[in-house]
């Protein structure tokens, strides 16, 4: 099983723990040994590697398909003759005169 890929916002917030947590406990520790710096590191990593895999994962959405004339999908066709014609303000014409 292959693991998913991590986003942007994983690999920030671990490389800025790892950076951020590593400074701070060299500062505060003030050791200058090997074994401690080596320590302070791996410490550091471990951090990073557990707020990177903490960051919640974007939710996917399910698409639903929607049909490609949706408001007429129900109704019947209706039929035209070839002659007729469709004025745009005819309907608006009668409208206006009935108010």
């Amino acid at each position: 099983m292959a693991m998913p890929r991590p986003t942007a916002a994983q690999f920030a917030y671990g490389s800025c723990t790892v950076i951020f947590s590593t400074l701070a406990m060299l500062l505060l520790s003030q050791t200058s040994s090997g074994p401690g710096v080596a320590l302070i590191a791996v410490a550091a990593l471990a951090l990073g590697l557990l707020v990177a895999m903490t960051v919640p994962q974007p939710r996917t959405r399910a698409v639903t398909a929607v049909p490609a004339n949706r408001f007429g999908a129900d109704r019947e066709p209706v039929q035209v003759s070839a002659g007729a014609r469709v004025s745009a303000g005819a309907g608006e014409a009668t409208r206006g005169r009935a108010a």
